[in-house]
């Protein structure tokens, strides 16, 4: 029962916003997303008017190769009525041919604008959000530009690597993107735990009690479990649960007696104990007998 309070605790995750913050960026939202579906539908407009010109000057230049594959036999035609002919076709081309390059021109201006409105748009967004989003935005941007092992325990090594050499946010895009493509894999285990351990370098505690938690009851047999608990307990301790924080230590020592983590337990414990001991009362004065 305590483990499963325990579970209960780890897994629930402490994303916060402020409400006015939120109707504010709400608002923007809308007005921006307003913008693009205008823009869209414009791009799509303009692109079923080239869709229906084109036939015309598909059938246009059918008329002009017939026309003149069938010159040789048209000696009993006026040669004048031929010219007349071919020199309206030619000016019907043309005047299509303005229209297709007016709506390509149109399309391209479109094409342009709403990719300019969509970026803006996302800059706006972020900096709503603030520095933390930016910062997260280009470090996904980042994350693209790697290349990606296409072997599971390579993806994860890598990073591993990145978040080894500081670049946690790169770290926390490879982490995230794993578990997507392996969620049921017996390595999402130490992805959970790589990517819980992101968030607790940044001291971001609920966020890593999440990832930890996963680990713990989907992932137990995982080589990270035992550190995840030990983790659990840290953050506890962070976020003043002190009851929460032993009970992740007394479930690691019980659940993984012979690991690392389980002897840093026992210590950390210990150290509890030894605080919740009562300083020893004060030796009386003798009394003084009087003579």
């Amino acid at each position: 029962m305590r483990r499963l309070a325990l579970l209960a605790l780890v897994t629930l995750s402490g994303c916060f916003y402020p409400a006015n913050r939120g109707r504010a960026l709400e608002t923007k939202v809308d007005r921006l997303t307003a913008d693009n579906t205008r823009m869209t539908e414009e791009l799509k407009q303009a692109r079923e008017q080239l869709s229906a010109t084109l036939p015309r000057i598909d059938e246009k230049v059918a008329e002009v190769t017939q026309a003149l594959e069938s010159l040789d036999k048209a000696s009993r035609r006026n040669d004048a009525d031929i010219g007349i002919q071919l020199q309206k076709t030619v000016e019907d081309m043309a005047q299509l041919r303005g229209q297709v390059e007016t709506y390509l021109y149109k399309i391209t201006e479109l094409e342009t604008s709403l990719a300019r409105v969509t970026e803006e748009s996302e800059k706006k967004l972020l900096a709503l959000q603030g520095s933390a989003a930016v910062k997260e935005a280009e470090a996904k941007k980042q994350a693209e530009a790697l290349q990606r092992p296409t072997d599971k325990k390579e993806f994860l090594t890598l990073a591993q690597e990145k978040a080894k050499a500081g670049e946690v946010l790169v770290a926390r895009q490879l982490f995230s993107e794993f578990l997507k493509k392996w969620a049921k894999d017996a390595l999402a285990g130490e992805a959970h735990f790589g990517l819980g351990e992101t968030y607790f370098g940044e001291d971001k505690c609920r966020e890593a009690l999440f990832e930890y938690g996963k680990v713990i009851q989907d992932h137990a047999k995982t080589p990270s479990a035992p550190e995840a608990y030990l983790r659990s307990s840290d953050c506890f301790a962070k976020l003043k649960m002190k009851d929460e924080s032993r009970l992740a230590l007394e479930e690691l020592v019980k659940s993984y007696p012979k690991t690392d983590a389980a002897k840093k337990a026992k210590a950390k414990l210990a150290e509890l104990d030894k605080a919740k001991k009562p300083a020893p009362a004060p030796t009386p004065a003798p009394k003084k007998v009087s003579k």
